[in-house]
C-alpha cells in the first residue's frame, strides 16, 4: 500500500466519523425539540420546569462536591483509626 492510498483511506475514514457524527447530533437534536415540544404542551409545564431546575441544582452540587471536596490526609486516617482501636480495646 502506497502513502497516497493510505492518506486516501485515512481521509475517507475521517469524512465517515465526521458524517456519522453530524447525523447523530441531527438525530439528537431532532428528539429533544420534539420532547420539549411535548412538554410544552404539558398543563404542569411550570411544576416541572421547577423540578428539573431543583435536580439539576442538586446534580450540580454533587459534582461540585465530588471534584473539589479534599479528601482527608492519610496520616488523618491513620491516627483515626488508632484512636478507634484504642478506645475498643480499653472500653
Amino acid at each position: 500500500m502506497t502513502r497516497e492510498t493510505g492518506r486516501r483511506g485515512l481521509d475517507e475514514q475521517a469524512v465517515l466519523l465526521a458524517a456519522g457524527l453530524a447525523d447523530l447530533a441531527v438525530s439528537t437534536l431532532g428528539t429533544a425539540l420534539g420532547t420539549v415540544r411535548g412538554l410544552l404542551r404539558r398543563s404542569d409545564a411550570g411544576a416541572l420546569a421547577a423540578e428539573a431546575e431543583h435536580d439539576l441544582t442538586a446534580r450540580g452540587r454533587l459534582a461540585l462536591d465530588r471534584y473539589t471536596a479534599v479528601p482527608p490526609a492519610h496520616l488523618e486516617v491513620l491516627a483515626r483509626h488508632a484512636l478507634a482501636r484504642r478506645a475498643a480495646d480499653h472500653g
